[in-house]
């Protein structure tokens, strides 16, 4: 089969939809179990009483950048294997089942010290093959969409991962978090060892389970394509070989992926910042109140996901270009904006009106990549993705952390966040749009 032919091969309805679905369902990971629930359990309460000097936070963000690592090594290798041997969902179905196996054994993660260590591990690992996972998954994006929908499908799938991750939050918040005592939740589950903590990340594994299927069914496996030859039977070693010669060419025949990919890489990466230190900033400089973070995070994910619904039609209509560089300069505009502002009147309009911008940055940034990526190599793209995002992950928290260490003062942290998405701009504004590219 050629390759060009697996393009829009399943891209009915339903199998978008069915698509959309892992999205939502993938919630339950990044939402309940990375950022809001177990990682916080796991260093607010686990690790509470570690022995020794070295925080259970500290022991965290050690075991997670152990599993970027490995990601960051590993994510375009095994891209590029699942194109060659016709495996995108079988890989996709493996890496989400043992995202879910280790997301179920978490339960066994009791509020004591000695099972810090297999949170952490468990934590690490799962975050490690749910991150690989999305590299055949956004391979597939390709099989579900045509040149004319690639925009909407992706903006699609984006806001199903908001919405999914409001909705499951606010169920396990009202289920098993909510209130004060030895109770929690309208279920009213103990809190002796962490109970309503551990049931509340197997419903998380459930959820995922459950929205993940759809697109194992709906969807077909990709057939094995000869467009990257020797990658099929290249061993480990070999693989990295096959890599290099494929990167040296992408760099001789088409520099503007290269240059995509590291522009891409830099604003991801502020993108990342806005969500991460957004709620900090909200109390620390703004004046919110801690509930009014919670309901600030929910607007906050509603308009993104919204946006990036309404954007993924521009960018099929004049491109993912310019819904990125539009975007990009709308978020920069507001931070500017937020740098003089004071009260939380200012902060829920220029804060809500700049997530309105990422929503669309990040759907259309894999929408480009989509564009772009050879038929029958998007498994290998999209690894590269992931890998240069992983690489420069450092940018935004640090340069977050040297502007209030130079002024003082957490909002300046704002300026340090607009330089990394300004950097990234700068790098994509050279770059020609995949239309001239495929002209």
């Amino acid at each position: 089969m050629n390759a060009s032919e697996t393009v829009g091969e399943a891209a009915g309805r339903g199998q978008v939809l069915a698509w959309g679905l892992w999205d939502w369902g993938s919630s339950a990971f990044q939402a309940v179990t990375l950022t809001f629930v177990f990682s916080v359990y796991l260093t607010d309460k686990v690790g509470d009483d570690l022995p020794g000097d070295t925080p259970a936070s500290a022991w965290l963000g050690w075991a997670l950048a152990a599993a970027g690592l490995v990601v960051a090594l590993t994510a375009p290798v095994c891209g590029q294997y699942f194109d060659a041997v016709g495996s995108r969902k079988r890989a996709l179905a493996t890496l989400t089942a043992l995202t879910v196996g280790a997301m179920s054994l978490m339960f066994f993660v009791h509020d004591d010290y000695h099972d810090l260590w297999l949170g952490l591990a468990l934590l690490a690992f799962a975050s490690a093959v749910f991150e690989l996972a999305g590299v055949p998954y956004n391979a597939m994006m390709r099989q579900v969409s045509t040149p004319a929908t690639v925009g909407r499908v992706s903006g699609f799938g984006w806001a199903m991962g908001y919405f999914g991750g409001i909705v499951l939050l606010l169920i396990c918040y009202v289920g098993f978090l909510a209130g004060d005592g030895d109770t929690r939740g309208v279920l009213g589950i103990p809190t002796d060892q962490g109970l309503n903590v551990r049931l509340a990340i197997v419903l998380a594994a459930v959820w995922f389970t459950a929205f993940a299927l759809p697109v194992l069914f709906a969807v077909p496996e990709l057939p094995r394509i000869a467009a990257d030859p020797g990658a099929a039977r290249a061993g480990l070693l070999g693989s990295y070989r096959v890599l290099w010669r494929d990167v040296k060419e992408l760099w001789a025949q088409d520099r503007h992926t290269v240059w995509f990919l590291l522009a891409s890489a830099v604003f991801r990466d502020g993108l990342a910042g806005v969500f991460t230190f957004g709620a900090v900033l909200a109390v620390q400089v703004y004046g919110f109140a801690d509930a009014d973070v919670l309901l600030f995070g929910i607007a906050a994910n509603v308009v993104a996901g919204a946006a990036a619904i309404t954007a993924g039609r521009f960018d099929d209509r004049l491109g993912p270009k310019r819904v990125i560089v539009a975007s990009l300069v709308g978020m920069i505009l507001c931070g500017l904006v937020l740098l003089v502002v004071s009260g939380t009147v200012m902060f829920w309009i220029f804060g809500l009106a700049l997530t309105v911008f990422v929503g669309p940055a990040q759907a259309s940034a894999r929408s480009f990549l989509a564009r772009l990526a050879p038929p029958g190599r998007e498994g290998q793209m999209f690894g590269l993705y992931t890998t240069t995002g992983r690489a420069v992950s450092f940018l935004a928290p640090a340069l977050f952390g040297v502007f209030v260490s130079i002024f003082h003062s957490d909002r300046a942290g704002i300026a340090g966040l607009l330089v990394v998405l300004l950097a990234g701009l700068l790098v994509l504004l050279p770059v020609r749009a995949p239309a001239a590219v495929a002209a």
